[in-house]
């Protein structure tokens, strides 16, 4: 699919540790025309595991709003599209996994809210990809607690990548 946003060099990682191996598998279900690539998926999500390393298996799957509204309702049991739901993959006792899960993300959803925060659509898919691969690795924001710390752990690695705070107000369109 063809994509406006630039090109990752293959030896060109900040905010990426070499120790860290992904199998990624990504499916684009989506009629949007203005998706990131799959190098830059795989650039975020391995800096989304730079500081555990290993090697680990991931699906990201690109979706529109109906897909990801009937998603959010079977699983979340909430009304209407969402912007990135995970799926952590349980492994069962006994058993070694590198899958950590499967991430969907909704283009229509990312992509509104790019333009309604001021943010680059760039930046933004790059933080839903950082925020739902914490979530594959166990944080949450379901107390201020836990969201102070997965959020503040977001901007590191977000910083390290070369994007600003996402918490903050952004005005570069």
């Amino acid at each position: 699919m063809a994509s406006n946003y630039p090109a990752v060099q293959a030896n060109a990682q900040p905010g990426v540790r070499p120790g860290v191996r992904l199998a990624l598998d990504v499916q684009r279900a989506s009629a949007a025309t203005e998706l990131p690539g799959d190098a830059l998926l795989r650039r975020w999500a391995r800096a989304a595991l730079a500081d555990i390393g290993g090697n680990h298996e991931l699906t990201v799957r690109i979706v529109d709003a109906p897909e990801s509204a009937a998603l959010n309702a079977e699983y979340r049991h909430k009304q209407g599209p969402t912007n990135v739901l995970s799926f952590p993959f349980e492994v069962p006792p006994g058993v070694s996994s590198r899958l950590l899960g499967d991430l969907v993300l909704c283009a229509d959803v990312v992509q509104r809210e790019a333009h309604e925060q001021g943010k680059s659509p760039l930046a933004h898919w790059a933080h839903m990809i950082v925020h739902g691969v914490l979530h594959l690795r166990g944080f949450d924001h379901l107390t201020t607690v836990e969201a102070q710390a997965m959020e503040t752990h977001e901007t590191e690695i977000l910083a390290r990548l070369g994007f600003p705070n996402p918490y903050e107000l952004h005005e570069d369109l």
